[in-house]
């Protein structure tokens, strides 16, 4: 287990630093302006939102232009059926008038010693395959072998905490020249950072896909190589290591009901073997 100094500059929200770029309440307007744009950007109608939310077209379209106040209990329970993000949660209940209802505790606090002990042990016992923890801005909060393993070769300068991994990914000084199937793999990465932006309005998160958008493709680049024989679930990362090609299907998990921002832009990434011969190399490794 390799656990990984954090950033503490500008995290995509930030998970440890905020910075989402939440829709701005004009002053003195309150929750409603922000809640209208949620609800936009949701593309919800003010009969639909009201809905699902238990409330009627007309008490929402109060709450939006300030005509009422809504409770806390209303702020929270629209947050939630807009799926607006914890941090904006707390936006909401401060235009509101309201005492932010969600912590963001550093992720060394003692507070959180059980959760940093919880994810050592995952990730310790997914070994030998690779697995991450990372933020919302993808900074590298802890890794483990098998990440540290496939970190060979990449430049020292990617490597100086805090790591973050779309550019340990994608730059060309980083694993895209050993990703045998870049363009398919980098298109992937860029999709996924702009769904997070449109979902979190990140100003972040944003400076950070257009720095990773506009790294050259290495002209070293492993040409892409025929699909293998055994068929894949998912789109695999194929990557060379030590004169093979290994093959892995990545999957992203988030922690449930979350009552902290920090706990809440947390992901667990792992990579799960695509095929035998990933399988057997890696027991080589470790055995």
């Amino acid at each position: 287990m390799t656990t990984v100094e954090t950033g503490t500059g500008s995290p995509a929200d930030s998970p440890a630093a905020s910075s989402a770029d939440s829709p701005v309440v004009p002053s003195g307007r309150g929750a409603g302006p922000l809640l209208r744009a949620w609800r936009e950007r949701r593309r919800l109608s003010q009969l639909e939102l009201a809905l699902r939310a238990d409330s009627s077209a007309r008490h929402i379209s109060f709450v939006e232009t300030g005509r009422s106040r809504p409770s806390e209990e209303m702020v929270l329970r629209l947050a939630e059926h807009l799926d607006v993000p914890v941090r904006e949660r707390n936006a909401l209940l401060l235009a509101a008038g309201y005492a932010p209802r969600y912590r963001e505790t550093p992720l060394d606090d003692p507070a959180l010693h059980g959760l940093r002990a919880g994810l050592e042990r995952l990730l310790r016992g997914y070994e030998p395959y690779p697995a991450l923890v990372v933020d919302a801005l993808y900074t590298v909060q802890a890794a483990n072998r098998g990440i540290t393993m496939l970190l060979d070769g990449v430049a020292e300068s990617l490597l100086t905490p805090p790591l973050n991994a779309m550019r340990l990914t994608l730059h060309p000084r980083g694993l895209a020249p050993r990703i045998r199937n870049l363009p398919q793999w980098r298109r992937h990465l860029l999709a996924q950072m702009e769904r997070q932006i449109a979902l979190h309005r990140s100003a972040p998160l944003r400076e950070l896909y257009e720095e990773v958008a506009a790294y050259p493709v290495p002209e070293t680049v492993a040409p892409c190589e025929p699909a293998e024989p055994v068929p894949c679930v998912a789109l695999p990362l194929r990557i060379e290591h030590g004169g093979r090609t290994l093959s892995f299907v990545s999957s992203i998990s988030t922690f449930n009901t979350p009552m902290d921002v920090t706990v809440a832009e947390l992901a667990i990434e792992t990579f799960l073997p695509a095929d035998p011969a990933t399988v057997a190399y890696l027991r080589t490794l470790s055995g």
